[in-house]
């Protein structure tokens, strides 16, 4: 109910067929907001576009606007100690581990791995927003068993949380480091170093805009692709996300749950930040339950 596919994508089409989207930029400078106007224009349009459609569009239109929030995660309180912070993701860590997560996450991003291994070289990941390093740890070991030589970099901005995990990755003895990054300008990353750019389960803790931003430094740090990993939106999942939170028995980790699946992104939102950071429509956006997936190529590696 909440992909509102019918009345968007017809939304969509009458804004590409006035010669609107996607709307063009030409300097990373004002990408962030010009992302950010167009989602708040696109969603105002879509609500007029299911008056027309009927009544029934209307109260799916209702009940997303309901549901839908701006609110912050508590593990993105950055009044909170970093140590509070890294328990509320290590407590997702334990729920993704619970709910063999990682594992999916690894089929899902493998095959690209393995296309990009082919080559001979080390190719190199880039994860952003990595948080205690879950999905790097296990795409990692994925990586070792199947004999693709890969160097994973995982980031984050809480520095308790890299200094864990680069304690662990040298413990494990694996192709993986930790270092701090601003998601959103990449300083520091040797252009052509990252051949495969990957957030996962933290789209919906950055606005349109933020994300846009991400993908357009990804393309020009020379990344083959960018993939991106979140939570279906659905009402299912804005009931069931904090049920199976709730089993780690912590409070905040329950509400963040819930909010978290309230803030999911649609297939569609996806479609045009995505549109608007790379000029034109080649990527794509699926669902393997419970995850949604944007795969943006970035060159032809990439597809």
């Amino acid at each position: 109910m909440l992909q509102l596919e019918t009345a968007g994508y017809k939304t969509l089409n009458d804004l590409r067929s006035r010669g609107e989207f996607p709307p063009e930029w030409t300097n990373i400078d004002e990408l962030e907001q010009l992302t950010d106007r167009f989602m708040e224009r696109f969603r105002a349009e879509r609500f007029e576009v299911s008056k027309e459609l009927g009544p029934g569009f209307v109260i799916s239109e209702l009940i997303d606007q309901t549901v839908r929030t701006n609110e912050r995660e508590n593990m993105d309180d950055e009044t909170k100690p970093g140590e509070e912070r890294l328990e509320s993701v290590r407590a997702l860590d334990r729920m993704n581990r619970m709910t063999f997560s990682y594992e999916h996450q690894c089929d899902l991003l493998m095959p690209l791995t393995e296309k990009l291994g082919r080559s001979g070289k080390t190719v190199g990941i880039l994860e952003l927003a990595a948080g205690s390093g879950g999905l790097a740890f296990a795409l990692a070991e994925r990586a070792q068993k199947a004999g693709i030589e890969v160097r994973i970099t995982a980031s984050d901005i809480v520095p308790e949380m890299i200094s864990e995990g680069n304690r662990l990755a040298r413990e494990k003895n694996l192709p993986l480091s930790f270092r701090r990054l601003n998601a959103f300008d990449f300083e520091g990353i040797e252009p052509g170093s990252a051949d495969l750019v990957v957030i996962s389960q933290s789209l919906h803790h950055f606005t349109p805009g933020q994300l846009a931003l991400m993908i357009a430094q990804a393309k020009r740090h020379g990344a083959s692709a960018f993939i991106g990993l979140d939570g279906f939106r659905s009402l299912l999942l804005i009931g069931g996300v904090p049920l199976v939170a709730s089993l780690q028995g912590i409070g905040d980790f329950t509400l963040d749950g819930l909010t978290s699946a309230r803030k999911f992104y649609s297939g569609i939102e996806l479609d045009i930040i995505a549109a608007i950071a790379t000029g034109n429509e080649t990527h794509r956006v699926t669902c393997s339950w419970p995850m949604t997936i944007l795969h943006v190529p970035l060159n032809d590696a990439g597809t």
